[in-house]
């Protein structure tokens, strides 16, 4: 099983240009992956996406994935235009259910902040049934971001001790929880920060969330993930917000993880891990 996980800044790369097409074809060059986990992807916002449906056209680009959008902000203006603004996954894995989780936003007059969302998409892998949640937490203020990654274990702890059910003729029965997930996106801290340490260290009932770049390379520090190329936004330099977590039980069987470098496409850089199947 290969996921990438990308902050693709609506699609602006560091030469102003907005371009899914280059979104897309970069990502692919770091892997043919199952499962694609975008955020910051925009619909209606014109200073943004110059009015375009941006999840249309990540769907039209990608035709052999099963594509789930789900908006963390959506808007009416006074002319009834929608504005939308969140995260998006892609998967060629068959997907078994959809759940839209809206994080907590408490009060904090100190900083500007906006509702943050994580998209929980349920796929068959080749192992067994899996949860992907694609994530995009609180940038400025660090107690919305801490409330919002105790709902984050607060989900995973609940999975592991759901109930799971399979038949889809009706609500009651088409609950799949699964226990065994995978936590991706931009977290908006460093690996170095408290938080981090929050979810990569957890220690509640049944599976706990590992980061995956720690099972793979317990020696060597991070490399980073945003701030390679921007220097406009990221002016204190390179540095490191983009994870994959993964449950305990799936530890065992990351096989790779890599991050793209190169690419200017974003101000955050793509990030791939492989599950083995066996």
């Amino acid at each position: 099983m290969l996921l990438i996980t990308w902050n693709i800044q609506w699609g602006k790369g560091c030469d102003g240009v907005v371009d899914l097409k280059r979104i897309v074809s970069v990502a692919r060059s770091l892997a043919d992956a199952d499962v694609f986990c975008f955020q910051e992807v925009s619909e209606g916002f014109a200073s943004l996406d110059g009015g375009a449906e941006q999840a249309a056209e990540l769907a039209a680009l990608l035709p052999n994935h099963r594509a789930v959008f789900r908006p963390a902000i959506e808007t009416i203006d006074n002319e009834g235009r929608p504005h939308r603004f969140g995260n998006m996954t892609l998967s060629r894995l068959p997907v078994l259910q959809v759940a839209s989780h809206l994080l907590p936003w408490p009060q904090d007059d100190a900083v500007r902040s906006m509702r943050r969302q994580a998209l929980e998409v349920t796929v068959q892998a080749a192992f067994g049934p899996v949860r992907v949640t694609n994530t995009h937490l609180e940038y400025y203020s660090a107690a919305q971001r801490a409330a919002q990654i105790e709902r984050l274990l607060d989900l995973q702890q609940e999975a592991s001790t759901a109930r799971q059910t399979v038949d889809a003729r009706e609500p009651y029965g088409k609950q799949i929880v699964a226990a065994s997930g995978i936590l991706c996106g931009d977290f908006n801290f460093d690996v170095s920060d408290p938080q981090h340490a929050t979810l990569h260290a957890a220690t509640r009932p049944g599976l706990n969330y590992r980061n995956a770049w720690g099972l793979r390379y317990p020696d060597r520090r991070h490399d980073p993930t945003c701030g390679l190329h921007d220097h406009a936004q990221w002016t204190k330099g390179a540095d490191c917000r983009d994870f994959i977590f993964v449950t305990e039980d799936l530890a065992p069987r990351v096989r790779r993880l890599e991050i793209d470098g190169f690419t200017d496409a974003s101000d955050h850089q793509p990030v791939l891990v492989e599950i083995a199947d066996a």
